[in-house]
C-alpha cells in the first residue's frame, strides 16, 4: 500500500479480458484508487449511470459489436470524463482515431503497470484547477468574447455558455492562447502539453488541433482563431478581450 491510499478517485476499467480487469483492479486498489472492472459497453454504461468516475481505461478490442473506438465517441459525446485507450494493436492509425474521437492517452498492450499509472496519475492531474501549472486563481485568458478560465479549467463562449474539452484539448488551447501572435512548431507543443515521456508525435498535434478547431471555430475549414503556418505549426490569432 502506498501513501496514496486516502485517493477517493473511482477509475473504471472496461475490457473484455478477466485476467487484465483482475491485474488492472488489484493494481490500482492497491495504491489507493476505488476500481470498477466491466467487459463490455452495456456495463460501462450501467456504471457511468450508477457511479461517478473520475477516469476510463477503456480496451479497443470488444465483444458484442461495440469497440472501444465506438464507445469513447460515445462517452465523448456527452461527458468529458477522461479516457485512456488500451490496445494489443501498435498501429498509428488506431492511435489517431482515438484522439480524434477524444482519449486523452493511448497505451499499446503489453503494457508495464507502473507506465499505465504514471500517465493515468498525469492526466488526472491536468483535470485538477490546484494542479494547473502557473494558472492563479481566476486567472484567465479572454479573447474574442471567449473566456478561458486557467484555474477552474473552463472555456466559456462570450454568451455565457461552457464549452467542454478533453484534458488534452484545454491543454492546447492554454498553450497556443499563452503565446498569441507566436509560430509554434508541432514539437514545442509536444513538449509544452504532452511531454516526450508520453510517446507524443506529430499526427497527435493535428488530431488535438482539428478536434479543437470544430468546437471554437465558427467554419473550421477556415479558421481565425487558430491557423496553420505551412511547414512549421500553429499560431494562435485570437484578438484579446477586455
Amino acid at each position: 500500500m502506498t501513501d496514496l491510499a486516502t485517493r477517493n478517485e473511482h477509475i473504471l476499467v472496461v475490457d473484455d479480458d478477466g485476467r487484465i480487469r483482475q491485474m488492472l483492479t488489484r493494481y490500482f486498489e492497491d495504491e489507493g484508487y476505488r476500481v470498477t472492472g466491466v467487459a463490455d459497453g452495456t456495463a460501462m454504461r450501467d456504471s457511468l449511470q450508477k457511479d461517478a468516475i473520475d477516469i476510463i481505461l477503456l480496451d479497443l478490442v470488444l465483444p458484442g459489436g461495440e469497440d472501444g473506438l465506438t464507445l469513447a465517441r460515445e462517452v465523448r459525446s456527452r461527458s468529458d470524463v477522461p479516457i485512456i485507450m488500451l490496445t494489443g494493436r501498435d498501429d498509428v492509425v488506431d492511435r489517431i482515431v482515438g484522439l480524434e474521437v477524444g482519449a486523452d492517452d493511448y497505451i499499446a498492450k503489453p503494457f508495464h503497470l507502473r507506465e499505465v499509472l504514471a500517465r493515468l496519475r498525469t492526466v488526472l492531474r491536468r483535470r485538477q484547477p490546484a494542479a494547473a501549472p502557473r494558472a492563479e486563481s481566476g486567472e484567465a485568458i479572454r479573447f474574442d468574447g471567449w473566456r478561458l478560465d486557467l484555474g477552474r479549467r473552463q472555456l466559456v463562449t462570450a454568451e455565457g455558455d461552457e464549452i467542454i474539452l478533453t484534458t488534452g484539448e484545454f491543454d492546447m488551447l492554454a498553450v497556443l492562447a499563452r503565446h498569441p501572435g507566436r509560430v509554434l512548431s508541432r514539437d514545442v507543443l509536444m513538449d509544452l502539453t504532452h511531454g516526450r515521456n508520453l510517446d507524443a508525435f506529430d499526427r497527435t498535434i493535428d488530431a488535438q488541433i482539428a478536434r479543437l478547431r470544430k468546437k471554437i471555430e465558427r467554419d473550421p475549414k477556415q479558421p481565425t482563431l487558430i491557423k496553420s503556418v505551412r511547414g512549421v505549426g500553429y499560431v494562435f490569432t485570437g484578438k484579446p478581450s477586455p
